[in-house]
């Protein structure tokens, strides 16, 4: 997969090409607001306009955009009119980081999309930043990624996709084709030297009225490690989501609870949406992460497991449990006040934007 496409579905973050001073003077005439749900056809429309695919029913839009959820009380989906039309559209995920000696509140926009011309970028950005500590970007298309640093972003780290083949024939389930061939090949190789998992490591799924089981193992900053937080009512939404299953596991050794991890069942893969053990032992991530292949391999439609990493703890285990880097996006922050950003390396997982939920309207493999 190239790293564009992989980009795309990491993320459809910012497109901030109307970040001009003209653009901003033409936005003065417009109103912005929380959307509701009866502003779904109107927002499907302007995603059509905008050539967004993906999926855009009711119920998902209702889920993403206006679901209460208990870690965040306020909107999550806002639009911009003009002269009595929708004119722009974003959403945000909220979240928290956390360090040694910080703490902030962070925002992460998608679902972006705007008429050319209005400034209503500008106006979502700037509504959007008042919300929060700081703006959060992961990854982004090429104009994004060269605007970014003008508007205050600054690099805070780099992600790399990895991904392992589980069953490499259902990949020839979207036809045969010479682009993927090669991908069919490959993941019949890397899948026959993979690495076994420790029995001596056991995952349970829990329900949404369980997850408080796993609360005690849930991230927290270590040496000089930043990490995103993760809260109860955070997985309770996540496990409510309509359209693409999504599954807990508690990790345990020994009938202790060790850590978790998350799988998203999107597209032809099983994606570890997000994962943590309490231990800066690499067998112990080597463990936690073969537990949640065993349970990817139960997904009736994946054809890999796939996952992001920013750390070089996850990262080796990855490698280490016959997974494959294959490309690399950046992380960046945009500090909203006088808030300082973390230093030293910022860890984040899917669950840090849209990606465990992202659908482009088919099977996209990063293997």
């Amino acid at each position: 997969m190239c790293a564009a496409r992989a980009s795309h579905l990491i993320s459809n973050t910012l497109s901030l090409s109307d970040l001009t001073v003209k653009a901003a003077v033409a936005a003065v005439s417009s109103a912005i607001r929380a959307s509701t749900p009866a502003d779904s056809p109107t927002i499907v429309a302007l995603f059509a306009e905008r050539g967004m695919t993906g999926k855009f029913d009711s119920q998902y839009l209702t889920w993403k955009y206006w679901q209460p959820r208990g870690d965040w009380p306020g909107p999550r989906s806002f639009i911009v009119t003009g002269d009595n039309e929708l004119i722009a559209h974003a959403a945000i995920v909220p979240g928290t980081c956390s360090w040694a000696d910080g703490r902030l509140a962070t925002l992460h926009v998608y679902d972006w999309a705007a008429r050319a011309g209005t400034g209503a970028g500008v106006m979502l950005l700037k509504h959007v930043s008042r919300m929060t500590d700081a703006l959060l970007a992961i990854g982004g298309g090429a104009e994004t990624l060269r605007i970014l640093p003008h508007v205050g972003f600054r690099l805070v780290g780099v992600a790399t996709g990895y991904a392992r083949p589980l069953y490499p024939m259902r990949i020839m389930r979207c036809g045969m084709t010479w682009k993927l061939l090669p991908r069919f090949a490959r993941a019949l190789r890397r899948r026959s030297v993979a690495a076994a998992p420790d029995w001596s490591w056991q995952a349970r799924r829990l329900a949404a009225a369980e997850v408080s089981q796993i609360s005690s193992v849930f991230p927290r900053p270590v040496g000089g490690l930043a990490v995103t937080e993760r809260s109860v009512d955070l997985f309770r939404y996540l496990l409510s989501c309509p359209s693409f299953p999504m599954h807990l596991y508690a990790v345990e050794r020994g009938s202790v609870v060790r850590g978790y991890f998350l799988l998203a069942s999107v597209a032809g893969q099983a994606r570890i949406a997000d994962c943590w053990v309490q231990s800066e032992e690499p067998s112990d991530w080597q463990a936690l992460i073969l537990s949640a292949v065993e349970q990817a391999k139960r997904d009736s439609q994946a054809a890999e497991v796939v996952i992001l990493a920013s750390d070089p703890l996850l990262a080796g285990a990855l490698k280490s449990c016959g997974f494959h880097a294959r490309f690399q996006i950046p992380i960046q922050m945009r500090s909203t006040g006088h808030v300082p950003l973390p230093e030293g390396t910022l860890r984040v997982q899917m669950l840090d934007n849209d990606s465990p939920y992202i659908w482009e309207g088919r099977n996209v493999y990063w293997g």
